[in-house]
């Protein structure tokens, strides 16, 4: 076939653009997604959104969850770098358990993106993406206060807390952000810890487990709360929320005579909206996992293509090797009076999904 000058530099020009996104033969370059559960709705529409948007650049995808074992997790990461991704998404079940399989990515010149979840002890971690988190846990704490009119000067009330995974690095950012509006209450006393419960190493929550939550409410409630009213509860997820709620429920909260604690959360799963919205669960935190993946799926496409992601945060997630360039998303408290605006009227739901 006789190729024309014109059509010559055509390819040329055309040739760059083809080798970045294709390996020998043709074949797009693939991405590893290592998620860490199933169990969590949340975890899995950021599977399937971060599928969409890293095959929207023209990636092939390789999606994997883990169901929160540690040893499961470094399995599927292996075998992705084993196989040729030429980048890896990790929203990490432990983030302080990978430097070994990291540095076997690093070998291979494998690209790696820390998704939600930061990346610990490793040099070998590229960018992150992930939401405000320490912004997480003021407006959650923030609901609490409003709810109780502590600005106003109302109190004392009574209130417990609960914290996240402490292998979830997250999970300090959740509890550190509430801390700082709630402290001055405690210190003030016009919040009551009466199980005098505190700090992360006390009220963590391994795994994010309701039901280790649930049980833990049953425990202070039996212990602490037998003459005294409950009336507020920090939770810094829908999952332990749930658990928290139905221990309420079980010594009667949620009655007339004896109203339900402001509860907070986050990730606007569908029973704590639905919780919400029967006026149970004060509140939780939308945080986009569309946006996010989107997000996490440019970070890919750039460093692919030899360019910089864009970030927008590049002081506070040290990693304790090094500080991690990241970009972080908005979140947004939602209760009663705009789910329907944040969740409905952007898609993100159907409104017969909540009935």
């Amino acid at each position: 076939m006789k190729i024309t000058k014109i059509g010559f530099a055509a390819a040329l020009l055309a040739a760059p653009l083809w080798l970045i996104s294709c390996g020998a033969g043709g074949k797009k370059d693939k991405v590893g997604i290592a998620m860490p559960t199933k169990s969590s709705l949340r975890w899995i529409s950021d599977g399937n959104n971060m599928v969409k948007a890293v095959e929207a650049k023209g990636y092939q995808t390789d999606l994997q969850y883990a169901d929160d074992d540690i040893p499961n997790q470094l399995s599927q990461i292996e075998n992705m770098v084993t196989k040729g991704a030429k980048a890896l998404v990790i929203a990490s079940i432990d983030g302080t358990t990978l430097s070994k399989v990291l540095q076997s990515a690093a070998d291979a010149k494998i690209k790696v993106i820390a998704y939600d979840r930061l990346i610990k002890g490793t040099p070998n971690v590229d960018y992150y993406a992930t939401f405000d988190n320490f912004q997480v846990g003021v407006l959650q704490a923030q609901s609490i206060e409003q709810e109780l009119g502590l600005k106003e000067g109302k109190g004392p009330f009574n209130i417990e807390l609960f914290g996240g995974s402490p292998d979830d690095n997250n999970a300090f950012f959740f509890y550190d952000g509430a801390m700082s509006v709630l402290q001055p209450y405690i210190d003030s006393k016009k919040l009551v810890v009466q199980s005098g419960q505190l700090g992360m190493k006390t009220v963590g929550t391994l795994r994010w487990d309701p039901a280790t939550a649930q049980s833990r409410m049953d425990n202070i409630l039996s212990a602490y709360y037998t003459n005294k009213r409950l009336h507020a509860v920090l939770s810094p997820y829908d999952g332990l929320s749930i658990g928290i709620l139905s221990s309420l429920k079980g010594v009667g909260y949620g009655k007339p005579d004896m109203p339900m604690p402001a509860v907070s959360g986050q990730d606007c799963e569908i029973p704590s909206i639905k919780s919400i919205i029967a006026g149970e669960q004060r509140s939780t935190i939308f945080k986009d996992t569309r946006e996010l993946a989107k997000v996490a799926a440019n970070m890919v496409d750039a460093t692919l293509k030899g360019a910089t992601p864009e970030v927008n945060d590049t002081k506070t997630y040290n990693n304790g090797i090094k500080v991690v360039p990241s970009y972080l998303l908005k979140p947004v408290l939602v209760d009663k009076t705009n789910y329907k605006q944040v969740l409905i009227d952007s898609g993100y739901y159907k409104a017969e999904q909540l009935q």
